[in-house]
């Protein structure tokens, strides 16, 4: 397969792709010590186990799973700086673990827990070794500062040294250091963790805009589902290297949890057997009531008890995307490839 452009093929094509690492189990003391110099004993840990999948240009897919599923390791494959085991990738139709120039100049890969900013030198310096590295023209690198200054607020952060920097600050430099060459595609790991629920928003809504003004591909991991609801219509989900699913954030939701949240707020209060015809009562205090509903009965019951009940408010809700996605992982849903379309085998 020869290098072709984004335009003629998906930004992100990943084609049964693995990464497996031996590892030396050594017994336990001195003995297990001096057994393990004669004769060692290994495992294959399957860190990514046959996956598949393609990431149209501009869209904003959320990489979900838990700690130990993969996701760093496959992001760190596309970015290459990591060789798989077996499989093939491609991005904006270059082989990542080439690491071409043509390539790096156009991806990205932030790590919320790594850093790139030197710990004792204003931000501002950081950027001029990376207009340097990517041989940034002066007028397109002071255009690009200027949008992302704009952008992230950092005028008052650019000169002041990294580690006078709180953690939110720094974070956003090193969104504008590692955007400064206008990547197309963008792997953001975890690109909000430890912030402030303020620092959060913030840097969703820089995402947000830049994935608009630049129509660039972003692959997101969070453990914050905020991120993702806010972000991405899109998900993907892995658990111990595998694909589970990869679809709609809403589909996804309907089919695992199929039963909505409604909140009830009633001028006066009713006992909970008076409301245990218009679905299972989670909570009913005094006057406020959460019913649990079957999706497809929700519109006809809100109308009951619209129509019945002494209603103040009531709201209608889906049940915490969290608890969705933990439902994905307690009760092992699959993907398979069948008849060349992958079928998402999800629990009933």
């Amino acid at each position: 397969m020869t290098e072709t452009s984004a335009r003629d093929n998906p930004p992100i094509w990943v084609e049964h792709l693995k990464k497996y690492y031996q590892v030396h189990d050594k017994e336990v003391g001195l003995r297990g010590s001096l057994k393990s110099f004669v004769s060692r004993k290994y495992r294959d840990v399957k860190a990514v186990d046959d996956i598949s999948f393609e990431i149209g240009m501009g869209e904003i897919v959320g990489f979900l799973g838990p700690n130990g599923a993969g996701k760093t390791t496959t992001l760190k494959m596309l970015s290459g700086l990591l060789y798989p085991s077996a499989g093939e990738a491609r991005v904006l139709g270059f082989k990542p673990n080439e690491r071409k120039p043509e390539y790096l100049r156009r991806m990205t890969l932030v790590m919320g827990q790594k850093q790139q900013l030197n710990w004792d030198l204003p931000a501002i310096e950081t950027f001029l070794v990376n207009q340097a590295i990517y041989e940034i023209p002066d007028e397109k690198y002071n255009k690009t500062l200027t949008e992302l200054t704009e952008l992230l607020d950092l005028a008052p952060l650019l000169r002041k040294q990294v580690r006078k920097l709180s953690l939110g600050e720094r974070m956003k430099c090193e969104l504008a250091a590692a955007l400064l060459h206008l990547p197309q595609v963008l792997f953001l790991d975890e690109p909000t963790i430890g912030l402030d629920v303020t620092m959060q928003t913030k840097i969703r809504q820089f995402v947000a805009e830049y994935n608009r003004r630049y129509h660039a591909t972003v692959i997101l991991t969070s453990h914050y589902m905020a991120d993702v609801t806010a972000l991405c219509k899109r998900v993907i989900v892995i658990h111990h290297g595998k694909l589970m699913y990869d679809g709609s954030l809403d589909a996804l939701s309907a089919r695992i949890a199929p039963h909505k949240l409604v909140r009830v707020e009633l001028s006066s209060a009713l006992n909970g057997h008076a409301l245990a015809g218009y679905g299972q009562v989670l909570k009913a205090e005094g006057q406020r009531v959460e019913l649990l509903v079957p999706r497809a009965q929700t519109s006809g019951v809100a109308a009951r008890i619209l129509g019945e009940l002494p209603v103040a408010d009531l709201t209608i809700e889906d049940p915490p995307i969290e608890d969705v996605i933990s439902r994905v992982f307690e009760e092992g849903a699959m993907a398979r490839e069948w008849d060349g379309e992958t079928e998402q085998e999800m629990p009933k």
